[in-house]
């Protein structure tokens, strides 16, 4: 339209001058073109500006590389002891009597081997060999597991690599949609180099399955995925934002990363990607309160529930939280987070390829598979308070959490809330704290900081967003020290450096199911896969925001 104007203009004025100003020289006439060229260039501008000002960009890239050595320390294979079972009730069943040696359980299975492969794919199911394993007098299964427990030995070893490279990149975009209501979305790529397969083999630790709440924040591919997608509803006092949830680098996890604070939860027990529903109102200018509902597992879409009977149909694993910024000045910033996981589920929809059947501990092959959860485990319970303060120069901050569970008689081949596969699940209390400090030097490009945490025996938080490579920090059942420097070589150009060592103390850290095991212990502890004693993790990297 504005185009169309200028254009008349032009012919008005062309053809005005050509009769008022008959005498006007071609130098008068090309001096009126060019400006009406000038005119049309600075509209257009304009026009560009506004079309760019409905949304706006920013991001990050930034590559790093880790070094990382951790020990594991010796233990009995739980997924060798599982398979050992199942051979030996295949011998039981088929001879009425125990065997006398592991050889003849091996030659029993050779000379029957197509009755054999008939009992893995038609016979064992977890629910028959618990059903098997109750029927034993405990005395009885007690001299049962010590025959098969030395043949399952192994000795603990150092892991080592060297030198590992990521890269990321996170687009962030905000859009006015009108007074009241605005957009906020982030797009990332995270990816090892070398490697775009999106699909990790599973390993032990909860990082290596790709669940919807790790997807951009745990190295996967070079696919530029949705982190984060939401409305805001303002009005003066409330508001309403629906979507992909801003909840992970939540406080104080932004200090190791010189970035201001990401998410609205407490990073020391929430640090998942979620989709949800949050209703916050403004008590003050100081302090701001929200009710935040989120949804883990969608039990009704994708997982074949249509196909089940009602008995065994699975119930959504959902969230409710409240996250409450008591007191949030320059000086001061003081929030607690208090939530629960209702109806939780053995783990929830991903992709991995498993190395081993859970069930019968037979090589599985090398394929993708989507895992779906099994059984509602039980609830688990959170609550967390942060106090964070700025005396001149420094950054201090210190956090207290405290967990407990409600479990449902139930375990699956993974386990049950806080039990191993045959056992009953019992009530769990556990705790973690978080203290930390930042010293930032005079040149304000330049800050150094001292991080440490101690989780308890049956520590769990919802943390496996958190951008550790191997294990989350804030998820590990024993203490982590944290040391970092930051250093910003211009204003958006920062390079880190950092050295973290890890001290494990319990098993299954940042796991909700199986029991949780001392890994000194003598003897050795039943582990399903190895679980680290210790881990050193050196990093240094470079990032750039535009």
């Amino acid at each position: 339209m504005m185009r169309k104007m200028i254009a008349m203009l032009a012919v008005v004025a062309l053809f005005g001058g050509g009769l008022v100003f008959a005498q006007d020289t071609d130098e008068e006439v090309a001096k009126l073109k060019q400006d009406i060229k000038d005119l049309e260039k600075r509209v257009m501008k304009n026009e560009r500006k506004t079309a760019l000002d409905r949304i706006n960009f920013i991001g990050d890239f930034r590559f790093e590389t880790n070094s990382i050595q951790a020990e594991f320390g010796d233990r009995f294979n739980g997924m060798e002891l599982q398979r050992l079972m199942v051979d030996n009730l295949f011998y039981v069943n088929g001879t009425g009597n125990f065997p006398p040696s592991q050889d003849d359980v091996s030659g029993f299975i050779a000379q029957n081997y197509a009755d054999y492969l008939y009992y893995l794919d038609n016979v064992v199911t977890f629910d028959w060999l618990k059903e098997v394993v109750g029927s034993f007098p405990p005395e009885q299964m007690q001299a049962f597991m010590g025959m098969l427990l030395p043949h399952t030995y192994e000795e603990g070893y150092d892991y080592k690599n060297t030198l590992l490279y990521t890269n990321r990149l996170r687009l962030q975009m905000d859009a006015k949609v009108s007074k009241s209501v605005d957009f906020s979305g982030r797009l990332s790529m995270y990816k090892t180099f070398g490697d775009s397969t999106g699909v990790q083999v599973f390993n032990g630790q909860p990082t290596s399955i790709n669940v919807d709440g790790t997807t951009a924040s745990v190295p996967n591919s070079d696919i530029v995925r949705v982190e984060r997608a939401y409305f805001n509803w303002r009005g003066p006092k409330f508001y309403l934002s629906v979507g992909r949830r801003p909840s992970t680098g939540g406080a104080p996890l932004n200090f190791r990363q010189d970035e201001p604070r990401g998410g609205s939860p407490l990073g020391s027990i929430i640090n998942y990607q979620f989709d949800g529903i949050t209703v916050g109102w403004h008590l003050s200018d100081k302090s701001t309160m929200r009710l935040c509902y989120g949804v883990g597992f969608e039990s009704g879409f994708g997982n074949s529930e249509l196909t089940k009977p009602p008995q065994d149909r699975l119930k959504d694993a959902w969230f409710l939280g409240l996250n409450w910024d008591i007191w949030n000045t320059e000086e001061v910033f003081i929030q607690t987070t208090i939530a629960g996981a209702f109806d939780v589920t053995d783990g929830f929809n991903g992709l991995v390829v498993m190395p081993l059947d859970p069930v019968t501990g037979q090589d599985a092959p090398p394929a993708v598979i989507r895992y779906t959860p099994s059984a509602n485990l039980g609830d688990i319970y959170w609550a967390s308070v942060v106090g964070i303060f700025h005396p001149g120069p420094f950054d201090l901050f210190a956090t207290v959490s405290y967990m407990e569970t409600n479990p449902t008689d139930v375990t699956t081949p993974f386990g049950g809330l806080m039990s191993d596969p045959f056992e009953t699940p019992e009530e769990q209390d556990a705790y973690m704290y978080y203290l930390g400090a930042r010293y930032n030097f005079a040149n304000d490009k330049t800050k150094i900081g001292l991080e440490y945490n101690k989780g308890s025996q049956y520590w769990f938080n919802m943390a496996v967003a958190e951008d550790d490579l191997i294990a989350p920090k804030t998820a590990v059942r024993g203490d982590v020290w944290d040391l970092y420097l930051t250093h910003r070589i211009t204003k958006r150009f920062i390079l880190k450096a950092s050295y973290m060592h890890y001290n494990f103390d319990y098993s299954q850290s940042g796991w909700h199911m199986g029991a949780a095991k001392p890994l000194d212990s003598t003897p050795p502890p039943i582990l399903g896969f190895p679980s680290p004693k210790s881990m050193d993790k050196f990093l240094l990297g470079l990032t750039a925001r535009f």
